[in-house]
This record gives C-alpha cells, structure tokens and sequence, in this order.
C-alpha cells in the first residue's frame, strides 16, 4: 500500500512538472502582455535625437543669428505704419517688409536648430548685439510718436539704414559662409532688400 501511494505522488508530481514547463513555453512565446514589441521598444528607447547637420560653419552661425533679431525689428517697424501713415505707397511696402521677413525668421530658427544651435527669440540682440542698420531704442521711440509725413520720413529713412545693414551682412555670408541654405537665404534678402531700397529712394526724391 505504502509503495502504491508513493507510485502516485510521483506520478502527480511529474504531471505538474511537465504542465509548468508548457506554461513557460507559452510565455517564452510572447504570450504575456507588453512583452509582443519588447525589441522595438528597446530600438526606440536608445535611439536619440537626429545628430546636429556639419555642412555650416562659424560665419553661417554668425549670419542667422544676427539676422534674426535685425529681422524682428524691421517687422516690428512695419507694424508701426498701419494707423500712422496715410501714404498708400508705404503702407503696400510695409506689408511687403513683413510677410517677406517674419517667414525668414522662421527658416533662420529652424536652420539654426538643424546645426544644433540655439534659435535666438525676437527679442534678442535689439540692445545686446552692434549690428549694422539696427535702430537705437530712442529712435523707435521717435518713431512710434510721429505721425503723417514726418512719420513717413522717419520711417524710410531708418528703413533704408536698416536694409543696408542687412545687405552688409547678407554680402560677408555670402563671401564666408559654407551651407547653402544660408547663403540661398543671403543671396535672397541682398535682391529683395536692394530694390526696397530704390522705392524707398524713389519716394523720398533722392532719385
């Protein structure tokens, strides 16, 4: 009797053995939740952000970076001429000014962020950087309080400046600079802002 009772724990022992390996198998299998895309999941957490793009140089970092702030500012002087001039001519190359450069400001921030450089924010360099063409903050003051034809007056007047300056730069980008994007965007604002230039000339009687 004794021997018979052995014979059958053994045997329920072997039972349970042999259903607890099939049960590993199964889970060896994929069976167990979150465990379907373990291998992707460990692609995707190694992987990092895309590596910062090497086909620029010192002077396109330079150029972007400067540019965008001197940008900000002639887009915020074209604000300025809505509600202050009655010049229909003005009021047209205002418009022109900005839709023109507030797209470049985006295309220069998401340049610099393609060479792993932090995108300047429009308030930077209107008092930190010595640009050339960049207005004082006492001469926006002036601006904002003219009106009429001594605000037109300012305005192209400081406009001119402002877009000489950024040709200056837009010129020693185009002569220093290595990516092609910056200096397409160089070669861009030079033609634009050369025959804003001449209107502005034009309007004012300079010839």
């Amino acid at each position: 009797m004794f021997i018979t009772r052995t014979r059958i724990t053994v045997a329920i022992a072997v039972a349970a053995a042999a259903l607890f390996a099939a049960g590993c198998g199964n889970d060896d299998s994929g069976s167990m939740p979150g465990m379907e895309h373990g291998s992707t999941a460990g692609a995707a957490a190694t992987s990092g952000p895309p590596a910062a793009r090497t086909d620029f140089d010192a002077a396109d970092v330079s150029f972007l970076q400067m540019m965008y702030p001197h940008h900000a500012q002639a887009v915020d002087m074209a604000k300025l001429v809505p509600g202050r001039s009655e010049n229909q001519q003005l009021l047209t190359l205002a418009a022109q000014v900005e839709k023109a450069q507030a797209p470049e400001m985006q295309q220069i921030s998401t340049l610099l962020q393609s060479f792993g450089q932090r995108p300047p924010t429009g308030t930077d360099g209107h008092a930190g950087h010595d640009m050339a063409g960049m207005m004082t903050p006492e001469q926006m003051s002036s601006l904002r309080a003219a009106s009429g034809v001594e605000f037109d007056r300012q305005w192209m007047t400081m406009m001119i400046d402002h877009h000489a300056g950024a040709i200056a730069m837009a010129n020693t980008e185009l002569t220093t600079g290595a990516n092609p994007e910056a200096k397409a965007l160089a070669g861009a604002i030079v033609t634009a802002q050369q025959a804003e230039i001449g209107t502005m000339r034009a309007m004012l009687g300079q010839g």
